[in-house]
């Protein structure tokens, strides 16, 4: 595939004006995160617990705090003069969530009955059919990292969450390395999805501290490890005040691109300025949304708008309506029709207990439609991404 830089120039410069767009120039895929040698197909196995429902889950707490030099027993390089603290992801107060045990997505009930079906039917042969495809298309190769962003139009969207199911689907699948990118500084909970504990370099500090002569672990060893080969990197300390400006995004994305294949963007909410910038310059775009009244009528207005933007980034862009409750109320067959009558293509994410609950993301707590909707929507957007839309 083409190198991307030149396009997501011009898009830059036909959003903002010639005199506003920084420097961006592409960069190979580094050699130690060659893209394209992909897991093999595994039809019937579903993505990895994030974090605490296995050993890689535990290994990825006990080194959270640790480069990837301590991690094998070598000795780490001294750290660099001006190393910030790391922080807890939950505060230094008592949390709420402590000792809760993680709530799932679906009932017993609700488990039982699937189970009684995929014993009785010829369901079970479809489903791995479905999921042997949706596995190729997310172990397709790449020959330069794809920029996924994912932003909403107000809080409580669960922008943070389809952000996480996204790069967790991506971490599992694919064998390149996955990044998780925050550009929401504003208190942003990714970090608290994805069962971070601690964190200490942010998107604003790596802006300007990545030079290109430095390798994958050097890199890594300021970003929080997470399991199956995927970083975080915190837009904040969890402090209040904490700005990102769009030049210091670009930095942070033109310095870090190379390294990974992918990178999941998890942004500010429209219409702020990072938010903007980065949905004009990733490769695919997913606008979530609450699945009410509210929420459609506003994301529609949203999709208006950047039906007036250049390049028709609509074609590369997908809401996800979040279902927020058992019963979200509004007919959502005619809610799709309308956000689809805009260029968009529109997804259901189901309503899940366990994410409802909030906390750390754990796959297996997931509810089955909630997993299968997941992985689907990350081979679409994936799709998309390869399309330099």
């Amino acid at each position: 595939m083409p190198n991307g830089g030149d396009w997501q120039s011009d898009v830059l410069r036909d959003l903002r004006g010639p005199h506003q767009v920084a420097r961006s120039t592409a960069e190979p895929v580094h050699s130690d995160s060659a893209p394209g040698a992909g897991h093999p197909v595994e039809a019937a196995q579903e993505p990895a617990p994030a974090h605490g429902d296995d050993a890689s889950g535990r290994a990825g707490h006990q080194h959270r705090d640790r480069t990837p030099r301590e991690v094998a027993g070598e000795t780490p390089a001294p750290a660099p003069r001006g190393t910030p603290e790391a922080r807890p992801v939950m505060g230094d107060g008592p949390s709420v969530a402590l000792g809760r045990t993680p709530r799932h997505g679906e009932s017993v009930t609700a488990r039982a009955v699937r189970a009684l079906r995929r014993t009785l039917y010829a369901s079970a042969t479809r489903e791995v059919a479905d999921a042997t495809r949706t596995a190729e298309l997310l172990q397709r190769p790449v020959t330069t990292g794809r920029q996924i962003a994912v932003t909403s139009i107000r809080g409580g969207s669960g922008k943070s969450t389809v952000a996480a199911l996204l790069g967790t689907a991506y971490a599992h699948y694919r064998q390149d390395p996955v990044l998780f990118l925050e550009a929401d500084p504003a208190l942003g909970s990714l970090p608290l999805r994805l069962g971070a504990e601690t964190v200490r370099w942010t998107t604003g500090d790596l802006a300007d501290l990545v030079t290109p002569d430095m390798s994958l672990p050097d890199v890594t060893g300021h970003l929080v490890p997470l399991p199956d080969n995927a970083w975080l990197l915190p837009a904040s300390r969890g402090q209040v005040g904490t700005s990102l400006d769009s030049r210091t995004y670009e930095r942070a994305v033109v310095a870090l691109r190379r390294y990974f294949g992918v990178m999941v963007i998890d942004c500010e909410t429209l219409p702020a300025e990072v938010g903007r910038v980065a949905l004009a310059a990733a490769h695919s775009r997913v606008l979530t949304s609450p699945a009410t009244t509210e929420g459609v009528s506003s994301t529609y207005a949203v999709l208006r708008w950047m039906q007036e933007l250049p390049r028709r980034l609509l074609a590369g862009t997908v809401v996800v309506l979040t279902e927020l409750t058992p019963h979200p109320g509004i007919d959502l067959d005619a809610a799709t029709r309308q956000l689809r009558s805009t260029g968009a293509a529109v997804r259901t994410l189901p309503y899940d207990r366990h994410l409802a609950s909030g906390g750390p993301l754990r796959t297996a707590a997931l509810a089955h439609p909630t997993r299968k909707a997941a992985a689907r929507l990350a081979a679409e957007v994936f799709h998309l991404a390869q399309q330099r839309h």
